[in-house]
């Protein structure tokens, strides 16, 4: 994690490793938004695509980790998960194949009824049975089966040992739902929530803005230091910074874009505005899909791989707000490689060329890129124009670009419509396995099958045996050099982690947990603390 020291500096995040998130909205703000007794007001670009957690493995996660609760999560300052809803967690075993959770007494949903060892079966088997496409369900690959035993107590039983399963139970897709609320075989399409979170959600405008109020029967490691939180989703950077400038904002995180940042550093140093920055684990990739006649040839994708310039890209549509990444486990992390860069080195369109050559190709070659046309903001756009020209000045392609807003655009992909598309992602845990596992197999987060039977097979079981995740560098290194083979994914950049708030805002850097998702609870106004 590095600070910015110019005067007074930017604000340390705590030392957590990071990752972000993305997405979409926008907001009607209000004229009493900072009143000294009002509600904590937050702006981000990261809307939620569901209010079910069965249905979200994206960056929904925000808002469900103070809504809902899940049995372990991460207090301040904890690189590992601990109990929330959970009273106690363990492993019962020396091979990591079961898991057993004692539950805190009297724990209630905001409706009123128990959430008991039963609510906690249901809220993990929904997910399994339900089963959507690009969603949670690829996070519990190892789960046979959950038992309730009594009222307070849950066994989790792996169909092969996974030392990384507690840090499934602690991201936001494992939120316990009340049974009679969210049905075992189908998701919930309404906008209501019953959680047992620190927040209940009092109301919700789609895209717009949240209410959160604080929940007085919440039980669990968080302690609120305000009452009332309202979430309002943008658009854009410049409209979400520009409400914080004039104060109908408190804080603004997700979304920022590189040429407000560097604004908001300027104002950081006069004093005028906070902005804290962490080193972050949230990557940017493209990824090419098999089922296309052009993205599934190896020599087209090596070929990309090979002309596509990251330093420009972060430098040009950046200003190195964020930096080359060429793994698709960032920097930061135990078993981090530099394998894109090993294989291809600088970029090189002579080399991309005789690639080609190689496998019978000599016209360029017409590939479509698409996007999302909201989730990031106008530096999106921006970087896939920057692709697009250095694809299209070598003369080995022909680009069209294509985007979409993020929930046409999500299922897009999970139905296998794009040749080739962008993601980012922020780790659901702080582990190198969390930056392979979703991405392969049959069923992944991308909604586009990869097999890679010796990553699924062999090095990710192996390296699921080992608790020390310092014992596993070399299983990890080689399911990235597969990687890097395949060319199936093709990582862009690394970001950091930025949250920007008033003056008169204290908590924000003690607000992110591992995954940087926001406790909202750590805020606070300095007035009122």
């Amino acid at each position: 994690m590095r600070v910015f020291n110019r005067n007074r500096g930017l604000r340390n995040v705590a030392a957590i490793a990071a990752i972000s998130s993305l997405v979409a909205g926008c907001g009607v703000l209000s004229s009493d938004a900072s009143d000294e007794d009002g509600a904590i007001v937050v702006g981000t670009t990261s809307a939620p695509s569901t209010l079910d957690p069965a249905a979200s493995w994206d960056s929904s996660w925000e808002l469900f980790r103070n809504i809902y609760q899940t049995l372990l999560s991460y207090p301040f300052g904890a690189t590992a998960p601990q109990p929330d809803a959970a009273q106690s967690c363990d492993f019962t075993d020396a091979t990591n194949t079961t898991y057993r959770c004692e539950l805190r007494g009297g724990l209630t949903f905001s409706d009123g009824s128990a959430l008991d060892a039963k609510a906690v079966k249901h809220s993990i088997d929904r997910i399994k049975e339900i089963n959507v496409n690009g969603g949670p369900a690829g996070l519990l690959g190892s789960l046979d089966r959950v038992q309730a035993l009594g009222d307070r107590e849950v066994v989790f039983h792996l169909n092969q040992p996974d030392a990384t399963f507690p840090f499934v139970l602690a991201t936001p897709a494992m939120s316990i739902v009340a049974p009679d609320a969210y049905p075992a075989d189908a998701l919930r399409e309404d906008d209501g929530v019953v959680g047992s979170g620190p927040y209940t959600l009092e109301s919700y405008d789609d895209g717009k803005q949240a209410e959160l109020v604080g929940n007085g029967s919440y039980k669990g490691y968080a302690d609120r230091r305000n009452d009332a939180v309202t979430i309002r989703y943008f658009q854009d950077s410049p409209t979400l910074t520009g409400a914080l400038q004039d104060k109908d904002l408190d804080v603004a995180f997700r979304g920022l874009a590189a040429d407000d940042i560097v604004d908001l550093q300027g104002k950081d140093s006069k004093g005028e505005i906070q902005l804290v920055e962490g080193s972050g684990t949230e990557i940017n990739y493209l990824v090419f899909n098999p089922k296309d006649p052009w993205a599934a040839k190896a020599a087209v994708r090596k070929a990309v791989a090979q002309v596509v310039d990251r330093a420009a890209i972060a430098h040009h549509v950046y200003k190195d707000t964020v930096e080359p990444l060429y793994s698709m486990v960032p920097k930061g992390l135990t078993g981090h490689t530099t394998g894109f860069f090993d294989d291809f080195g600088d970029p090189s369109t002579s080399k991309a060329r005789q690639m080609l050559s190689d496998a019978g190709i000599t016209d360029p070659v017409p590939l479509t890129l698409w996007y999302t046309s909201d989730r990031y903001g106008s530096a999106t756009k921006a970087e896939f124009e920057e692709l697009k020209r250095q694809l299209d000045e070598s003369g080995l392609f022909k680009v069209t670009l294509k985007s979409r807003p993020w929930k046409t655009y999500v299922a897009g992909y999970q139905k296998g419509e794009y040749p080739v598309f962008g993601r980012g992602w922020f780790a659901d845990f702080p582990d190198a396995d969390n930056f392979i596992a979703p991405f392969v197999g049959e069923q992944n987060a991308l909604g586009t099958p990869y097999p890679a039977p010796e990553i699924t097979g062999d090095l990710l079981p192996r390296s699921r045996q080992e608790s020390d995740r310092a014992n596993v560098v070399r299983e990890f290194e080689e399911a990235q050099q597969i990687l890097v083979d395949d060319a199936r994914l093709i990582p862009l950049w690394q970001g950091r982690q930025y949250v920007a708030a008033s003056e008169e805002v204290a908590g924000a850097e003690r607000a992110l947990d591992p995954s940087t998702i926001m406790m909202m609870w750590e805020l606070y106004r300095k007035t009122s603390w």
